[in-house]
């Protein structure tokens, strides 16, 4: 059972971290395709999509 005071303090955490729950959102959607619903191919394209992804992080280092 969640306190009154609990439940202010969560909402309170949503209103000023929406961005944060966008991504911890995007994130568990992503993780669920993966393990759940990807077909080798979308893995493959994944995979492709992961290594281009980190080249572009290291070049604006």
């Amino acid at each position: 059972m969640t306190s009154e005071a609990q439940k202010r303090a969560n909402e309170k955490w949503k209103a000023a971290n929406k961005e944060k729950q966008k991504i911890y959102r995007y994130r568990s959607q992503a993780k669920r395709f993966i393990n759940e619903f990807a077909t080798k191919e979308d893995l493959e394209d994944l995979e492709e999509m992961i290594k281009i992804r980190y080249e572009k992080m290291n070049d604006t280092k």
